[in-house]
């Protein structure tokens, strides 16, 4: 399990670049559980390369769910549970409290974490968990996980990744990314002068598909991430566009264009053999596969403007989702197929919204910025990242489904824009 866990994926032409994302929280929840994150006590004679406690104190206040208490506010700082002073913990009106220790074991690490129910002072958690040097992230990051979905009842999404595209101002170097979901150890899969558009995740989380123009044209790529081996898919005559996996990952949904008309296409990936699914004079695109792996969701002008319909892609019967306002688009799908994730144009403002899929009922969910694009949903359902642009910049944000939960995530250099969160890793 330990390896299962502290899996870390590597890219053979990965480098570390300047341009991490940074995590800041602008809305939490109301209800936001009080939890205390002692330091985790470690007596090596070295300084460790990674503050496992303050990864774990962070992911759990960037999740909107938490209220983390400030180290220097702490009264006291055990490593044990015996240690524990709960009147101090009580005082400071905590409800959980963390605390670990770390230990040098076969040239790797070794940590033990407690959580521990301030007010019934009760152990609600006792895990030990090892890795090597260079995974200390990774297990915090685990730590994390296993905290939140103790304490929640929700899995965690803090050891999944994401993937963005960066560009300079001047639009000459386009990036693809690829970094922890809390934006850090941010690494470039690929570089080019060109476009890259709308990278997909396979669902194993080992390869991404995307749309590059460097060719003088768009074509469809795959890109090992273990190994930053590349291979060209789709390469039609004509425009190639918006992949998507199936969910058994067998099957690539895209766009294809012939004489200046797009429709929704599907590649067998054994055979390699196509099939177009929609055959209308309209503008068919941004196909995206829903859970039960028979039915695409994909943005169509068949009734005039833009608006979400729903594919059978056993008998090709059409069928439309979206009815209100005048623009809806890129849609996107919970994990639970209860809920769908979309752009909803109002006006000239473009928001993130959801749609309850069995009433229909749409909720906005974003109103603070004003041209919000490329929603993708966290695999556990909770959150939405999405592109927005803010003082003439594009910033990557993210919006709980609720809409009760608010973060950004800018970019140091450059704009940041078409995430992608990757499945839960295994």
């Amino acid at each position: 399990m330990v390896n299962r866990v502290v899996l870390i994926l590597t890219i053979f032409i990965a480098q570390l670049a300047q341009a991490e994302l940074v995590i800041e929280v602008t809305q939490g929840r109301q209800s936001a559980i009080p939890v205390s994150v002692v330091p985790f006590e470690w007596t090596g004679a070295t300084e460790l390369p990674v503050d496992i406690s303050a990864v774990v104190n962070n992911d759990l206040a960037s999740s909107g769910y938490f209220r983390t208490l400030e180290q220097s506010s702490m009264l006291s700082k055990p490593s044990r549970t015996e240690d524990i002073a709960y009147a101090d913990w009580r005082l400071m009106k905590q409800d959980f409290i963390v605390v670990g220790h770390i230990t040098a074991e076969d040239g790797g690490y070794a940590i033990e974490f407690h959580v521990v129910d301030v007010h019934q002072q009760i152990e609600l958690v006792h895990h030990r968990v090892r890795g090597e040097g260079t995974q200390l992230r990774d297990l915090a990051h685990y730590i994390s996980d296993f905290i939140f979905k103790r304490l929640t009842g929700i899995p965690g999404v803090f050891s999944t990744k994401m993937v963005y595209v960066t560009t300079n101002k001047e639009r000459s170097r386009f990036n693809l990314n690829f970094a922890d979901a809390d934006g850090a150890r941010e690494q470039l899969i690929f570089r080019s002068k060109e476009p890259i558009l709308s990278p997909a995740w396979s669902p194993d989380g080992k390869r991404v598909a995307y749309v590059s123009f460097e060719n003088g044209r768009s074509e469809i790529f795959f890109q090992e991430l273990a190994t930053g081996n590349r291979e060209k898919v789709v390469s039609f005559d004509g425009s190639n566009s918006a992949p998507s996996f199936s969910p058994d990952g067998t099957q690539l949904a895209f766009v294809h264009s012939k004489m200046g008309n797009p429709d929704i296409y599907i590649m067998d990936l054994a055979t390699r053999k196509v099939q177009r699914h929609t055959k209308h004079y309209g503008i068919d695109t941004e196909p995206q596969w829903m859970t039960d792996g028979r039915h695409i969701l994909f943005t169509s002008s068949r009734a005039g403007g833009p608006q979400i319909y729903k594919l059978d892609t056993k008998d090709d019967s059409v069928e439309r989702v979206t009815f209100e306002g005048r623009y809806n688009a890129r849609a996107r799908m919970t994990a639970d197929g209860r809920k769908m994730v979309f752009v909803h144009g109002q006006g000239d403002s473009f928001h993130i919204a959801s749609q309850d899929m069995a009433s229909g009922r749409v909720r906005l969910l974003t109103r603070d910025t004003n041209l919000d694009e490329s929603p993708s949903v966290a695999p556990n359902g909770s959150m939405v990242i999405y592109a927005a642009t803010e003082n003439d910049r594009s910033i990557l944000a993210a919006v709980s489904v609720d809409g009760e939960v608010k973060f950004r995530l800018p970019s140091r250099f450059g704009d940041v824009r078409e995430p992608a969160w990757s499945p839960i890793l295994n």
